[in-house]
């Protein structure tokens, strides 16, 4: 969790990195590396029996991701300057759908369709 993008030093408030693709079973670790950041998932952004998080503001956090799907996540207080996150975990179409269809505002829904764009295009790689 960042105040500005590593690669390009341009973008301001990312996750890095903001596209994650892993197995079932996979624990993530969410490190405020920079002051004033959390990590919550996205309402309507869940594979159907997870259950929503938050984490507190500065708070390394720990998430086991069990449950096959996209998964998205935010950081409440920037989440109005497009500070989104995606995981794909395992077969990750399974709500894929459903996730995208998710109405954002601003450059929350900006960045979600970047992430979906770039996702869309992972799994296509699979199939491929």
């Amino acid at each position: 969790m960042l105040n500005r993008d590593p690669e390009d030093g341009k973008r301001q408030m990312v996750f890095a990195p903001d596209l994650i693709r892993v197995p079932p079973g996979t624990t993530l670790r969410f490190l405020p590396t920079d002051r004033g950041h959390n990590t919550a998932s996205t309402e309507g952004m869940l594979p159907e029996g997870t259950e929503p998080w938050r984490s507190k503001i500065n708070d390394p956090f720990d998430l086991t991701l069990e449950i096959e799907g996209t998964y998205g996540f935010h950081c409440t207080p920037h989440l109005s300057m497009g500070m989104v996150g995606l995981v794909l975990v395992g077969d990750a179409t399974v709500n894929f759908d459903a996730a995208r269809a998710v109405r954002q505002r601003g450059r929350a829904a900006e960045r979600y369709e970047d992430l979906f764009a770039r996702a869309e295009a992972l799994l296509a790689e699979d199939s491929a």
